[in-house]
């Protein structure tokens, strides 16, 4: 080989390699990023870079498949993980190496190599929740995550438990957390969350739960634990005590926030803690309510929450943005008129990377879309704050005006405006007055954190931050396009570079999280319609020829600057930034991916480092901070003739805060003693009267504010109360009745129709087409005009309220009735309050939503009564829609009515093959009907009337009428099984009255205690003897029935004249409902657990009810003891959830009262009028738990105005005190609470329904009160064996004398192989016992008298797996199956309705009386009903509405003219509708 010699030829070979090198592909630099492409078959549903690095994980739902690519999406393959299918992809928020595949089963991959490999774990039975995002994360241990999960039986249809589970170590092993929770979180969800022990509370896990009993969402509560739920407590939200009714929780920065939402109001409650273990109510301003649906916790600080609360409803929502104090808990208005979609999106974003920089949209013309109802468009204009919210202006180009689109308009991945680039800003819209089209708008940028603008490029486009900000990449977003654009100036120049696949429709574009990269990814869609192509796109611009930059290359920037352009402080210091100079022709290419880290100088302090300490609060012009009510007394400090003492000046440097020196607010100040004095208490009861000019009350109403209400206080003084007068005049007052003031003056009010879902609204019906309402409790008052007139007919309702929407209204009204046409009803329906109306059917006898609260779908689903043909002398049919009647379904062709019950639709109809007969039909979805199985012993040749007593229990009561003869009706109770479908009987000779109420009664709070009458002689009665009645109790449910055992002294401590230990002969006998003159006068209170009272008397038999011969009772046990009170008729009223307790004369005129603080042991009288009283209705709030009490009645000798009197409890000394309670340790030495336990009479031990209840009740001793209502179920402490008391007679089995359960004589027992029909792998099912399961129970092991001496037999076509496993369900299932399921898929859905329909309950009222909406209160927490009306009825049974009218008449007694409503009853255990639209008071009242 040659080689050349000379140097000369050395040198200039040298020169030419290194030319051939300079010039060769491999080094090479371009002048334009390169640009690759790879085809995918269907759309990426989700996709996402591991932060700092080039790895991007791709999930193809429709495919099941996840793809990897570790250059930035040049090149991908396929994540390996065998035949199965990938449900989900998600990414761990805190660890760049971790990220998990979620199968739709039980098996699931992780890996922790950013997608190299990846390792299969199994959740152990269960599938991933569809309720919740399935994976929750520790911030600090990334091997620590929660998996919500549900597990279900039944092929995994029905009976689905939501279920956590958890991993600590990294998945290599998974463990069940807690059966039945409904979202759980690690405290340290967030790096920011600091815990009062981080070390101790590391694995602190707080979640939502059901109820101890019950999965009614009103009883869902937080559940803490330490250790992985190998124990847990519930933490005190609000003071000392827990809260019910959470919905769900969240992480905020460094907060840990709960929404609590009260029965029947839409307005919730925020409780917020910083440690994670003290709580607080988050404070809102006074006009300014929370609603579920309506609020949204948005990208908040470190040092405070921001929250934006609706104040416009959809569909075109408005609200207020709020940001807190430092720990949650106050909370101040920043700007009204925010923005908002129907979803809760709210055009909000923090500048990330910038403290303080915020950009919003605000509606610019708000007072048209407030009260447009949608009609009116929106004008949204873009406001910037530097301040965190405090001051707002324009966004600027020059000098126009610049408004963007934001977050409710998403039209990218990731963050809408900025990104961890320093400063650089960019967003799509245009200039001008408002925010035009996403189409006609450009595309801004700013690089000054958004205090300037310019336009970047015209139209709309995608756009991405990399480089830290150096590279700018954009795509055009109004349509196709074929390339890309770039600047590397800060967007004062843009580059194209053409896309090699053509045109394509740009979907996303995106980078790596932080923002460094130098690559970026694009999704775009080809073509359209079936033959569209989706393309993903790698777009590098790592190998263009710009060098690295150098030192002079950068700027120090900071984006809070003053009118002079000098830096200005946030949280005590000024923040600056190194970032790239824009004209610096170089790339920061920061290997490690390593974000700008800004640099801080410390500031002095100055006013806006501090803000109000607690007990303090802005005064109302914001510039100071002034006490909040009194001030804690520090020990020792105001003792003998001090004057003064050291205190809080009332400010505290914000926590946080990093300033020092300058002011120092929160140097304690010198403060007088008197500040921390309480209000003089006077000891005494305090009385107000007001007098009315008319002759009688015709109804009233509480329109309580709920624990969840805005303003809610341990001891409320918002107690609201409506009322109308024989005059049609209408009184409000806000303080329980101490002052009135008239409202609608001059309006001839016909009606008032408090929503029965929500406390705060209520609807005032004239006699014409104008209807008032308001939505506040009476703050502001509306009007709407109605179709038609209210209809006519006095047993029907003329408005129906749905139970998720309160808006939603239905009106039924009279039509023709001033013309020869027939008078007849028609209906229409209103979406928006009354704005607009759309018919929805004539010739109705009603129509009534049907979705209950919670419940499902179906939203729209109404069922309508209407006639046949639209002629009026045909007969009803029942017919449904859910689509406003633009389909019907019609299911019943002859009704006579339906009822509404919290768990079941039952349907009185007349009977196709005799037509003078009924028959029932239940359905568990509003859609299916199941026809009613009557005991077959039970035999009632021609059913007359039904009474549908009760639905909670997870089974019907009904009361069939047996003997119909006038003054001698009676009945037997029937139960049904767990879908309304098949009856056992319970007891027969039920009384009930000639309007078909009936003498049934639950005890409210408690379960299954209810007291029945029962007629002992009814052949003598049927010849016109007269009724002689027994009570009787059951404390099971309605299985086992018993006298009441009487007390052995009167009230006088007498002996009473027959012997009280012979029970059959001489036992307490209780005046019931068909004597009640008012509904709401009910036994019980479920605030006041175990606690009744009761008028009656001790002897064979129920006596006439009288002063002579009546006395009043109480029991403290549930009804298993008894104690005389006082001789004579007395009504009563519980106050303070039973620790105070007002009875008064009833059949007398009185000047005093009498109250009990011990629980009736003892009784003090106080006087409370100068003239003696007639008092006819003695009342409190529904809830029982006021210190308020109010009186209605006429003064003696007064034949003109009618009074009220208020009894105020405040004053008195025993009540000064709030009781201490510790959820944890309720027995402790220092509480004021013990743990009572409910027994049935007949056991030995404390097990009632299979289990030893717990409950918090107060000592009645203990000088305290009670305040914001108790949990009262304390615990389950156990579970117990099976015994008699848990079961009841299977269908076709009646109570023998001994009381076994014995088949009827000719009858065969039920068929329980019908499981196998229902579930085809079912393997096997047991033979009928002739007992079933009480539903309630749920007793384990001892003798579980359904399986007892049971066979268990193959299911058809399952012998061999019979044979090979006799370990599959246990008999108790199998049965429980085959009496759950007989009605197929209906009753599936039933099962899930028990466990999650948040439903309606209360009393059904049916044929005469219309329908369904009533006692529906939020103080009841276990919808139990005291006696329901009739479902049904024929000519045999008179109940025009007439007769009916002049017995209601009756409720005040002695003919006297106070009158009160039974509609919309308070509902402690009242009727769901008893009259709707019936007054009780003269026939006339009507006539105004």
């Amino acid at each position: 080989m040659w080689r050349p010699k000379s140097p000369l030829w050395r040198t200039l070979l040298h020169l030419l390699l290194l030319q051939l090198l300079w010039f060769s592909p491999a080094a090479a630099k371009k002048d334009k990023p390169e640009i690759s492409s790879y085809k995918f078959d269907n759309a990426p549903s989700n996709f996402f870079y591991f932060d700092d690095s080039n790895t991007v994980l791709l999930h193809d739902r429709d495919g099941g498949v996840v793809y990897r690519s570790d250059n930035a999406g040049r090149d991908w393959e396929k994540v390996d993980i065998g035949k199965e299918k990938a449900w989900d992809l998600w990414r761990h928020p805190h660890d760049n190496k971790k990220a998990y595949i979620m199968g739709k089963a039980s098996t699931h991959w992780h890996t922790n190599d950013q997608g190299k490999t990846w390792k299969d774990f199994e959740i152990p039975k269960a599938r991933p929740s569809l309720f919740r995002a399935p994976l929750a994360f520790h911030a600090k241990d990334s091997d620590k995550v929660l998996i919500h999960g549900e597990v279900c039986r039944i092929g995994g249809l029905i009976d689905c438990k939501e279920t956590t589970f958890y991993t600590d170590d990294g998945f290599e092993k998974v463990a069940k957390l807690r059966e039945n929770t409904r979202g759980c979180v690690f405290a340290h969800a967030t790096p920011e969350f600091k815990t009062g022990n981080d070390d101790q509370h590391d694995n602190r896990i707080v979640c939502v739960t059901t109820g101890r009993i019950s999965f009614d969402r009103r009883e869902h509560k937080l559940a803490v634990s330490d250790n992985f739920f190998e124990d847990e407590k519930e933490p005190a939200l609000d003071g000392d005590r827990t809260v019910q009714g959470i919905l769900n929780i969240a992480v905020v920065k460094g907060f840990l926030v709960a929404a609590a939402r009260a029965p029947h109001t839409d307005e919730l409650a925020m409780y917020v803690t910083d440690d994670a273990d003290t709580w607080h109510r988050a404070l809102f301003p006074r006009d300014s309510r929370l609603k579920e649906d309506a609020y949204t916790v948005l990208e908040s600080t470190a040092y405070s929450i921001q929250v934006d609360v609706m104040t416009v409803e959809p569909p075109n929502p408005m609200g207020i943005l709020f940001t807190s104090n430092s720990n949650g808990t106050y909370f101040t208005k920043n700007i009204p008129n925010t923005n908002r979609n129907v979803n809760g999106i709210v055009d909000f974003e923090k500048v990330q990377g910038i403290q303080g920089v915020v950009l919003v949209n605000v509606v610019d013309n708000y007072e048209e879309v407030a009260g447009s109802f949608g009609r009116t468009e929106k004008r949204l204009r873009s406001q910037i704050s530097f301040d965190d919210g405090r001051e707002f202006k324009d966004l600027t180009v020059g000098k126009k005006s610049l408004h963007l689109h934001s977050v409710t308009e998403m039209n990218n991945v990731g963050r809408v405006f900025s990104s961890p680039a320093p400063g650089i800003v960019m967003g799509v819209g245009n200039t001008g007055d408002y925010l035009k089209d996403y189409e006609e708008g450009d595309l801004y940028i700013s690089d000054d954190a958004g205090l300037t603008w310019t336009q970047a490029l015209e139209e709309a486009h995608k756009y991405e931050f990399g480089d830290q900000g150096s590279i700018l990449v954009a795509i055009y977003d109004e349509g196709p396009t074929d390339e890309i654009k770039y600047s590397l100036d800060h967007g004062k120049k843009w580059h194209r570079v053409g896309l090699p696949e053509g045109k394509v429709r740009a979907k996303a574009l995106t980078t790596t999280p932080d923002s460094t990269a130098m690559k970026f990814f694009l999704w775009g869609i080809k073509g359209g319609g079936s033959k569209a192509e989706h393309w993903v796109f790698s777009i590098d611009f790592e190998d263009m020829h710009e060098d690295k930059c150098e030192k002079n290359d950068f700027e120090k920037w900071t984006a809070r600057v003053d009118e002079d352009g000098k830096a200005t402080c946030v949280m005590g210091r000024k923040e600056y930034y190194t970032r790239r100079k824009a004209d610096a022709d170089c790339f920061i290419r920061e290997k490690g991916f390593e974000e700008a880290e800004p640099d801080f100088e410390t500031c002095k302090c100055t006013k806006e480092d501090f803000e109000c300490d607690y007990n303090f609060k802005k005064s109302s012009d914001g510039k100071e901070c002034v006490v909040d009510g009194p001030l804690p007394d520090p020990e020792g400090a105001c003792k003998g003739d001090t004057e003064t003492y050291k205190a809080s000046s009332g400010y505290r440097k914000i926590p946080g805060n990093g300033c020092e020196g300058g002011e120092d607010l929160a140097k304690e100040v010198e403060r007088p003693c008197k500040d921390t004095l309480k209000p003089i208490v006077s000891g005494e009861i305090n009385t107000e009267r007001t007098a009315f000019p008319a002759k009688s009350f015709r109804s009233y109403f509480y329109l309580e504010r709920t624990e969840s209400s805005s303003g809610s206080t341990k001891v409320s003084k918002d107690e609201t109360v409506v009322m109308r007068t024989d005059k049609s005049d209408v009184y409000l007052s806000r303080d329980h009745g101490k002052s009135w003031d008239q409202i609608l003056k001059g309006e001839k009010i016909k009606d008032i129709y408090p929503h029965p879902h929500f406390n705060d609204v209520c609807y005032f019906v004239t006699t014409s087409d104008v209807v008032h309402y308001t939505i506040n409790r009476g703050d502001t008052f509306g009007k709407f005009k109605a179709p038609s007139e209210p209809t006519r007919d006095k047993a029907l309702s003329a408005l129906s309220f749905h139970a998720d929407y309160k808006d939603w209204l239905i009106w039924t009204g009279s039509v023709d009735c001033d013309t020869k046409g027939d008078c007849h009803n028609d209906a229409w329906y209103s979406t928006d309050r009354g704005g607009n109306w759309e018919y929805l059917r004539r010739f109705v006898r009603k129509c009534e939503f049907i979705k209950e609260e919670g419940r499902g779908d179906k939203e729209k689903l109404v069922y309508c009564e209407q006639f046949k043909d639209e002629k009026l002398n045909n007969p009803l049919e029942l017919q449904s829609s859910d689509n406003w009647f633009a389909n019907k379904k019609t299911h019943f062709e002859n009704i006579v009515d339906f009822a509404t019950m919290s768990e079941f639709i039952i349907v009185a109809s007349r009977d196709q093959t005799d037509k003078e007969s009924l028959k029932v039909d239940a359905s568990v979805d509003g859609q299916t009907f199941a026809d009613a199985l009557f005991p077959s012993n039970f035999n009632v040749p021609v059913q007359k009337a039904y009474t549908v007593l009760d639905s909670h229990t997870h089974a019907v009561f009904m009361h069939v009428t047996v003997g119909a003869h006038k003054n001698a009706e009676y009945g037997s109770i029937i139960k049904s099984n767990s879908n309304g479908t098949s009856y056992v009987l319970s007891l027969d000779s039920v009384n009930r009255n000639t309007p078909g109420y009936v003498d049934f009664e639950k005890m409210l709070g408690l379960e299954g205690v209810a007291l029945v009458n029962i007629v002992a002689n009814i052949e003598d009665a049927e010849k016109g003897d007269g009724k002689k009645l027994k009570s009787m109790i059951t404390h099971n449910d309605g299985a086992e029935w018993s006298l009441l055992k009487a007390p052995q002294q009167d009230p006088e401590g007498k002996s009473y004249e027959c012997d009280t230990n012979n029970v059959a002969a001489c036992s307490l006998h209780l005046h019931g409902y068909t004597e009640r003159r008012d509904p709401r006068a009910v036994f019980s209170s479920p605030s006041a657990v175990g606690l009744m009272m009761a008028v009656g008397n001790v002897g064979e038999y129920l006596t006439e009810k009288s002063e002579k011969t009546s006395d009043t009772f109480i029991t403290r046990d549930g009804g298993i003891v008894w104690n005389a009170v006082k001789k004579g008729n007395y009504m009563w009223e519980y106050g303070d959830q039973g620790s105070i307790i007002v009875i008064v004369r009833d059949t007398v005129a009185t000047d005093e009262i009498f109250y009990s603080l011990d629980e009736g042991k003892t009784w003090v009288p106080f006087k409370f009028s100068d003239k003696k009283v007639h008092v006819a209705i003695l009342s409190t709030v529904p809830s029982d738990n006021s210190l308020n009490f109010l009186l209605w009645g006429q003064e003696e000798d007064s034949d003109s105005d009618i009074v009220t009197f208020n009894l105020a409890f405040s004053q008195i000394k025993e009540r000064q005190e709030q009781c201490n309670l510790d959820e944890n340790n309720p027995e402790s030495p220092d509480s004021d609470y013990f743990l009572w336990e409910p027994k049935h009479p007949m056991s030995k031990s404390n097990c009632l329904f299979g289990h030893v209840a717990q409950y918090h009740r107060k000592i009645p001793e203990r000088e305290c009160y009670n305040g914001r209502s108790i949990q009262h179920l304390h615990n389950i402490a156990q579970n117990c064996e099976c015994g008699r008391a848990d079961f009841e007679c299977d269908y076709n089995y009646e109570p023998a004398k001994d009381g076994s359960c014995k088949l009827v004589s000719g009858l065969e027992p039920p068929d329980h192989s019908q499981v196998c029909k229902e579930d085809p792998d079912r393997i096997n099912y047991f033979l009928p016992t002739g007992y079933r399961r009480i539903p309630l129970s749920t007793c384990e092991g001892g003798n579980e008298l359904e399986k007892y001496e049971s066979k268990a037999v193959p299911c058809r076509g399952h012998e061999k797996e019979f044979e090979e496993s006799r370990r599959g369900l246990s008999g108790f299932w199998i049965f429980i199956l085959a009496v759950v399921l007989p009605v197929g898929i209906a009753s599936a859905v039933g099962y899930w309705v028990w466990q999650n329909w948040d439903g309606k309950f209360g009393r059904i009222r049916l044929g005469e009386q219309g329908s369904a909406f009533d006692a529906d209160r939020p103080w009841i927490k276990y919808p139990i009903l005291a006696v329901s009306g009739v479902v049904a009825v024929v000519a045999a049974v008179p109940l025009l509405v007439g007769s009916l009218w002049r017995w209601a008449s009756g409720l005040f007694g002695g003919g006297r003219r106070y009158t009160t409503r039974s509609s919309f009853a308070r509902g402690r255990g009242d009727y769901a509708v008893v009259d709707e639209d019936e007054l009780l008071g003269e026939d006339d009242d009507e006539e105004v």
